[in-house]
């Protein structure tokens, strides 16, 4: 099983950039009136993987107070940042992201900086997590399941995201961070008003 990884050019056609789109990941929906915290990352940097248990425990904390949304934003340098972005949003299509990005981010140590494709490991997870493997195979191999991956890319860089990962809240990217309490200093501050 081969993926592709290059991220393709902004697509014009879709209209000004947006933190969140309709087909957006979506982890956590806290409803009306919650604050959208959103995070473009890749799924094999080394800051997203030691990010993801603080984001864990943002979820938890702020639950029902946030809408935690993810964006894809495979860094090219990563070898296999775009085959994991790409089972993520197949294992999406049968209603499972949110298994396959636990699975991801807890094996990272495993994948992450291979030199060569671990899509059959990604495979696996898929398999573990309970997915139709002829309908995930099918997806994988959709030249649209990578088309959104990129789209998430495209639209990352139109909105000023240049490395993972990268945090928004409530369409305000928060640059500069010098630890944790920024984030949720941000969110606090939403919440506030």
């Amino acid at each position: 099983m081969v993926f592709i990884n290059r991220p393709a050019p902004a697509d014009e056609s879709a209209g000004p950039a947006q933190t969140v789109r309709p087909d957006s990941q979506v982890l956590d929906d806290g409803g009306e009136g919650a604050v959208t915290v959103v995070e473009f990352l890749d799924f094999e940097c080394e800051a997203c993987g030691a990010a993801y248990p603080y984001v864990e425990e943002l979820r938890e904390q702020y639950a029902g107070e946030i809408t935690y949304v993810v964006r894809y934003f495979p860094l090219p340098g990563h070898f296999n940042s775009t085959n994991a972005a790409v089972a993520a949003e197949a294992a999406a299509r049968q209603g499972k992201f949110e298994e396959m990005y636990h699975a991801l981010f807890q094996s990272q140590s495993e994948w992450g900086e291979a030199g060569e494709s671990r899509a059959e490991l990604f495979r696996s997870f898929a398999e573990e997590i309970g997915l139709d493997m002829t309908t995930f195979d099918r997806d994988v191999a959709d030249p649209e399941t990578t088309a959104r991956v990129q789209a998430d890319f495209a639209e990352g860089q139109a909105l000023g995201v240049s490395s993972t990962p990268t945090f928004f809240v409530n369409d305000e990217q928060l640059v500069d961070l010098q630890s944790w309490a920024d984030v949720t200093g941000a969110i606090d501050a939403e919440l506030a008003q």
